[in-house]
């Protein structure tokens, strides 16, 4: 996929942060239409009005299944579905919530993955195959004692993301699997990230880069980055090889 203009798009969690600040980056890069996906389409009003017409507000909220087999009715001709929605607890190994933590998380950062792959391969596969993005994190590969559910559930789901890669391979759709470290975002702030957060816009970018390079892994800010040097071998040689074959 060597371009994104004329495409149109699903994002997850578009309301805020990461996910707005995808669709505004794509919109800037020429696609056709978004749909703005939220768990609730009001929060959307100021893309609306900004992108009226290229902008088509839509309710996936991934704790309700029956939402994402709707939206994937309706977004019925996206091209790239960009998975960025989640939650984070703040939560230690220990702590008294962290089962309850780590169950709510799993539901929504990797179950939430699964469905909406399962909903929206059929319609990337009508459509060339097209592209599915997960937003995962660098804590998918290093956990932090403060948030430990969190990175968890984001292991699980890199680990889901590798399986799409290969699962998805045949029908032609590029998976992505997305690593950002501290964004300044609403949940970066809940995690005590706050003054270490770089600007969102860093992630879409990121992604359109790698959309056109055919990476798989893609690492968007400095610790991602510093994550990826020493981790770029190991996903080489490991994550990306196909060990199946012969």
């Amino acid at each position: 996929m060597q371009s994104v203009q004329g495409r149109s798009i699903l994002v997850t969690g578009a309301n805020r942060g990461i996910g707005k600040a995808i669709v505004e980056e794509f919109l800037g890069a020429g696609v056709r239409k978004v749909y703005a996906a939220a768990r609730r389409t009001d929060s959307l009003q100021p893309l609306i009005a900004t992108h009226a017409e290229r902008v088509v507000p839509i309710e996936i909220d991934l704790n309700r299944p029956e939402t994402i087999g709707a939206a994937a009715r309706v977004a019925d001709d996206v091209e790239i579905v960009v998975n960025n929605a989640g939650m984070l607890n703040v939560e230690g190994p220990l702590s008294d919530n962290a089962v309850a933590a780590l169950q709510a998380e799993m539901e929504v950062n990797v179950s939430g993955l699964m469905r909406v792959a399962q909903a929206f391969a059929p319609v990337l596969r009508a459509h060339g195959g097209g592209a599915l993005v997960q937003i995962n994190s660098v804590a998918s590969m290093k956990s932090f004692a403060s948030f430990a559910t969190y990175a968890a559930s984001k292991a699980a789901a890199y680990s889901i993301t590798q399986a799409l890669r290969d699962e998805l391979k045949g029908q032609g759709t590029r998976v992505l699997s997305v690593h950002p470290g501290p964004i300044a975002t609403d949940m970066a702030q809940s995690a005590g990230l706050g003054d270490m957060g770089e600007p969102p816009v860093l992630v879409p970018q990121a992604i359109l880069a790698a959309l056109q390079a055919g990476a798989f892994h893609v690492y968007p800010d400095t610790m991602a980055k510093q994550v990826a040097d020493a981790y770029q071998g190991f996903a080489t040689a490991i994550v990306e090889a196909d060990l199946m074959a012969g």
